[in-house]
């Protein structure tokens, strides 16, 4: 029979034992072939000829099991570094914005107070034959910019500061559906302590997000809060710290990818998202919330800070891989830690930044007075010119 012949050749192969195989791997072995022998028999009775198509390539024999080799952790030093660097250039940045929006606001207002005093009586008229010289399309045109500019209008603050985050999220998940793209997405907007490239996408999978459903539940929750958060940080230093927040929060989850051994990629604004809610009812813990499903239901700001922080931290012990745990407990950590310390150490002595760059603004000033000239120093070091 064929099996017979091929169980003569793989046993005079095996005669040769390896160095490293133990007297139980022998017994096994021995055991396997006893065993591959009753079968045979044992089909060939039944199944008659289908035994000769169904033995002629049996398993291979049981040896020593191959050694897997270990994957290095991946070292956090670099991101570390960067991570600190970006969170300290994005409030610099952030303080040299508000100076120079303060400069255009003052600027802007005179302006305005300008075009008052120069304004005459024919202006009605001129506008009327403005209006009549133009095409209904042009009309119709103009009539959308004006609808658009009052909607506009009628948002708050922070609705329309968050607004150019939310562009930026759609954008990005837009670019995701492009097979063409798929393979730079894959490299920049997802983070991976494993990966070769470890900081740029620190920040850009913080505008990354791969369902339609993600982006909608994280852009909501932010649309919710952004009217708090800007009143009570201002736009410049929410841009500071939602993006800090997002660095911040992709560090702590490559400390707990890297110190656990368990690899895998994550990408989206969950961290960035829940350190601004975090900052926010640490801010005002006695506010009252209610739920969207359920609305009859109110719990204050606090509480519904201790829950979200009480899941993460369940969903970490517990292993949980629906969402990076370790990045939400790292975001809203960061915003907690900002509202009650970091706002006095860190935005209250911006002060410093503005100087050196009104300096660098305006090069040859009179003296060692930032900006030149006794004015300047009567406007303050914190005020515009």
């Amino acid at each position: 029979m064929a099996w017979r012949s091929y169980i003569v050749k793989w046993t005079q192969t095996n005669l040769i034992t390896p160095k490293n195989t133990s007297f139980r791997d022998l017994r096994l072995d021995v055991q396997s072939k006893r065993g591959f022998r009753r079968d045979a028999k044992r089909s060939e009775t039944k199944k008659g000829n289908v035994t000769k198509e169904t033995h002629t390539n049996p398993s291979p024999p049981q040896g020593p099991p191959p050694q897997t080799q270990r994957v290095p952790r991946p070292r956090i030093l670099k991101p570390l570094l960067f991570t600190v660097g970006f969170t300290g250039c994005s409030f610099c940045a952030a303080a040299i914005l508000q100076y120079e929006n303060q400069k255009s606001r003052i600027r802007t207002l005179k302006d305005d107070e300008s075009a008052k005093l120069l304004q005459g009586s024919n202006d009605m008229m001129y506008w009327h034959d403005w209006w009549n010289k133009l095409t209904d399309f042009q009309r119709q045109l103009i009539l959308l910019i004006s609808v658009a500019d009052d909607f506009w209008s009628r948002l708050t603050e922070g609705q329309r500061t968050v607004t150019s985050i939310i562009a930026a999220n759609v954008l990005v998940l837009c670019c995701w559906k492009i097979p063409v793209l798929r393979k730079s997405m894959m490299k920049y907007f997802i983070s991976n302590p494993a990966s070769k490239n470890q900081c740029l996408p620190m920040v850009l999978s913080t505008f990354s997000h791969f369902s339609i459903l993600h982006l909608m539940a994280n852009m909501y929750v932010l649309w919710t809060f952004s009217s708090g958060i800007v009143s009570l940080l201002g736009k410049e230093q929410f841009f500071a710290v939602y993006m800090s927040a997002g660095v911040i929060s992709n560090m702590s989850s490559y400390l707990f990818k890297t110190t656990s051994g368990h690899i895998f990629p994550s990408l989206g604004a969950s961290g960035a998202v829940i350190a601004v809610v975090a900052a926010l009812f640490a801010k005002i813990p006695d506010a009252k919330l209610s739920l969207i499903l359920l609305p009859m239901i109110t719990l204050t700001a606090g509480n519904a800070l201790k829950t979200l922080v009480a899941i993460d931290v369940a969903g970490l012990l517990m292993g949980w891989r629906v969402f990076d745990h370790a990045a939400h407990i790292g975001g809203a950590l960061f915003g907690i830690w900002y509202v009650t310390y970091g706002h006095k150490l860190i935005w209250s002595k911006r002060g410093s930044v503005v100087e050196m760059w009104r300096r660098i603004r305006t090069p040859g000033g009179g003296g060692s007075r930032p900006g030149g000239g006794p004015e300047a120093d009567a406007r303050g070091p914190h005020r515009p010119k």
